[in-house]
């Protein structure tokens, strides 16, 4: 199994290829390829690159996939006897991201296809309605 560990929005996260993951908002619109430079540990059939702190050559290419926002975070202050009370609440924005390749050296040693169409599987034919509605 090959992964590695990026920085990324201030955060380290250990990456796979063909997996998405959530993370702080990046400046790239919705189907746009976006490599990362900042990767700390590749990890390819037993052997181990770390970086003192970034691993030399070392590239992750992914793509966005969308931008949201997280789960309501409360943040509620209150002072006992004092009838003070703060209640305030925070949305992240967050970029799902898309791990497409892991490289190394210009050596790809993880790589999986980004999916270019979503099928619809509960599309109705009109042919079997109009059947249903005959009977």
């Amino acid at each position: 199994m090959t992964y590695a560990i990026i920085e990324t929005g201030g955060k380290q996260i250990k990456v796979e290829a063909g997996r998405f993951y959530d993370i702080e908002l990046l400046t790239a619109e919705p189907d746009e390829k976006v490599t990362i430079d900042e990767v700390l540990l590749v990890q390819h059939e037993g052997g181990v690159s770390i970086g003192q702190p970034l691993v030399a050559g070392a590239t992750v290419e992914g793509t966005v996939m969308r931008h949201f926002r997280g789960r309501k975070v409360l943040v509620y202050k209150m002072k006992p006897k004092k009838k003070t009370r703060k209640k305030r609440g925070h949305r992240q924005e967050i970029t799902r991201l898309l791990i497409n390749s892991i490289n190394l050296n210009g050596e790809v040693l993880a790589y999986e296809e980004a999916p270019t169409t979503i099928e619809t599987p509960n599309v109705v034919d009109s042919s079997v309605v109009e059947e249903i509605a005959a009977e």
